[in-house]
């Protein structure tokens, strides 16, 4: 039996019926994909809960670079970095938005996130090829929590010239819900489309994820339960 899978338009719908018929909080929706992801990339790292106090003992934590968009998307990857500093870890957020863009869950998670100890470089709408070079330094993995399943089309500027020197970094990718640059239903790159080592998914695999040739920016795919009743997306494809 093929495994179940969601279009964009699903997703959205399975989204609104956690919200609207189960009244499941969408930040409690956010913090559940962003712990999830975190769980996993932890155990990229090699790191537990433990992490901190070898870490408060004096040895290095792994650096984890968290990079941002303005959608839901980057709400996770804020939700990322304030759990991953939580186990030790040095994540820093590198923003391409101005702060007043934020809206909804992402915003109100942004505003926790200002309130820790994460790092947080605001980009705006700039690309500055030096500053991300210094902020990718020694980084151990990148997180892609730059454009999410609504993009269509070639990323616009800065995303298509982040994406690309990312994917030159040779650092390891993990990309949230979907790799930025590709096709939530087609599976079709962009131009610009970020090559990731693992991508965590949300409640099913998206269309595209397990398209023809769209390993190659994927990875090793990751479906994560983030709280919400199986029965949620049964319910969304029947009421399309």
């Amino acid at each position: 039996m093929p495994p179940v899978t969601l279009t964009r338009a699903q997703s959205r719908k399975v989204d609104q019926l956690a919200m609207e018929s189960y009244g499941i909080c969408g930040l409690v929706l956010m913090e559940n994909a962003g712990r999830g992801t975190t769980d996993c990339l932890c155990r990229l790292l090699g790191v537990s809960h433990e992490a901190t106090e070898s870490a408060s003992a004096g040895d290095a934590p792994a650096k984890v670079v968290i990079c941002c968009g303005k959608g839901n998307n980057a709400g996770d990857g804020f939700v990322v970095a304030r759990h991953l500093e939580l186990r030790g870890i040095d994540a820093r957020v590198l923003l391409w938005a101005e702060p007043e863009e934020l809206t909804g869950d992402a915003a109100t998670n942004f505003e926790i996130l200002r309130k820790t100890d994460v790092p947080i470089e605001i980009f705006g709408a700039r690309y500055d090829a030096g500053r991300l070079a210094g902020q990718l330094a020694g980084a151990a993995w990148i997180v892609d929590a730059l454009l999410g399943t609504g993009a269509r089309g070639e990323p616009r500027p800065p995303f298509d010239a982040v994406i690309d020197q990312l994917n030159a970094a040779g650092t390891p990718i993990l990309a949230v819900d979907l790799p930025s640059g590709l096709d939530c239903d087609t599976g079709q790159p962009s131009g610009h489309t970020i090559r990731a080592e693992v991508t965590c998914t949300f409640m099913a695999a998206k269309t595209g994820l397990l398209a023809e040739g769209a390993e190659r920016y994927v990875g090793k795919l990751h479906v994560l339960d983030i709280g919400a009743p199986r029965k949620l997306i049964s319910e969304a494809l029947t009421r399309e």
